[in-house]
């Protein structure tokens, strides 16, 4: 049975770090850390334990943040930046052998239906009983930020894809050539949106690219390994119902907010308080 009792959320990228600390009014209108955010998006899936992984002597400010949350997170640290990858490996061992939601704190994310976005994807790999990647069509601009995969749609289920490679902030030359996914808009790719269900194949690949790397290889990134799960087993991506919101890009966490603001239940008085500022110039 492919049931997902765990999540593992990364926070321990150098420019991440402080992300997930900033303050937004959620979509209920209370005012609440990125990272309070995050943990009730996966909490809404029915996740059990979730696994933070910080960076070196970061843990109590990132406890704090998590506020009455805090009790459910077991805390991993990344004693040095080796990657996104390394990062996601450290919880290894809180992982086991199940099949995790794993998702980035420095997205938030608004559903477009009354599922929240966590939901959506573990509802969607437990029914086809795979890894599923969420994914969103994202103008070529953007590529620089994100992770893109390229496969072909799935016959007779809309927004599915079959995975067969995936590419960490590829060039538009390079997406051009690579990630062409038939029906998509012109100059739109498939780029990962920030939350996974995977398996734990990923950390057997990743433990393999870490024993693997030199000292002075670089760090160890994700899309590599999940381009070899594509290879490995059925991996899908999933086009949810919704959007994320990158909170580390410029104006990131206003943009997020903004979303949060006009999708939640101030959506009336934030559109007032618009129209008196565009009035006022």
């Amino acid at each position: 049975m492919f049931r997902i009792r765990k999540a593992v959320i990364t926070a321990a990228g150098p420019h991440q770090e402080r992300l997930p600390l900033q303050r937004f009014v959620d979509l209920d209108g209370s005012e609440k850390t990125a990272l309070q955010i995050v943990v009730e998006e996966v909490l809404s899936a029915g996740v059990e334990e979730i696994c933070l992984v910080v960076r070196n002597g970061s843990h109590e400010a990132y406890r704090e943040a998590a506020g009455e949350h805090a009790r459910s997170l077991v805390f991993v640290e990344q004693s040095e930046p080796r990657g996104y990858g390394e990062a996601l490996h450290r919880a290894a061992k809180f992982v086991g052998d199940e099949p995790f939601v794993h998702l980035v704190s420095d997205h938030l994310y608004v559903s477009r239906q009354a599922q929240r976005c966590a939901e959506q994807l573990v509802r969607a790999a437990c029914d086809e009983q795979c890894a599923v990647s969420a994914v969103q069509p994202t103008r070529e601009s953007m590529l620089q930020y994100y992770g893109a995969i390229g496969g072909s749609p799935v016959t007779g289920k809309p927004g599915y894809y079959q995975v067969e490679s995936v590419l960490e902030k590829p060039t538009p030359t390079t997406a051009e050539q690579h990630l062409i996914v038939p029906g998509l808009r012109a100059g739109h790719y498939l780029c990962l949106f920030g939350m996974h269900v995977l398996t734990p194949a990923v950390m057997d690949l990743l433990g393999q690219m870490i024993a693997a790397a030199r000292s002075d290889s670089g760090p160890i990134m994700l899309s590599p390994a999940l381009a070899q799960v594509a290879q490995r087993e059925r991996y899908l991506a999933l086009e949810l119902d919704g959007a994320r919101y990158n909170i580390g890009v410029k104006y990131g966490m206003f943009t997020a907010q903004m979303a949060l603001a006009l999708n939640g239940c101030d959506r009336e008085e934030i559109l007032t308080r618009l129209v008196e500022l565009l009035c006022a110039r």
